[in-house]
């Protein structure tokens, strides 16, 4: 299990707002969907592509692959329309001392 690595001032991720952190060689998408932070693997479970290229709507907590329109619900990976199926790797996240925190946890 990774250790926890820092991504960003909470001050910088604004309600709405997205940012990649890296894990080793694991790029992680976090988000700040309402003041609450979620990250998830940047990589669509379609197609090897970033899902950080696309999207995020902070109204409806979802983020789209720009490459053929999957949407994934932000706060549990899960996948909501084709072509894509498979969920994408959620990952915890923490603030602590007004920093965000996440790390790849699958062993």
């Amino acid at each position: 299990m990774g250790d926890w690595i820092s991504v960003c001032a909470t001050s910088q991720l604004l309600p709405g707002e997205s940012t990649v952190a890296w894990d080793g060689d694991t790029p992680i998408l976090v988000v700040n969907y309402d003041g609450d932070y979620y990250a998830l693997e940047d990589k669509c479970s379609h197609e090897d592509f970033e899902l950080s290229a696309g999207p995020f709507d902070g109204e409806e907590a979802t983020i789209e692959c720009v490459l053929h329109g999957s949407k994934f619900d932000v706060r549990d990976g899960r996948c909501l329309n084709p072509p894509a199926y498979t969920p994408v790797a959620k990952f915890p996240t923490k603030v602590e001392d007004g920093l965000v925190w996440t790390r790849d946890d699958r062993d």
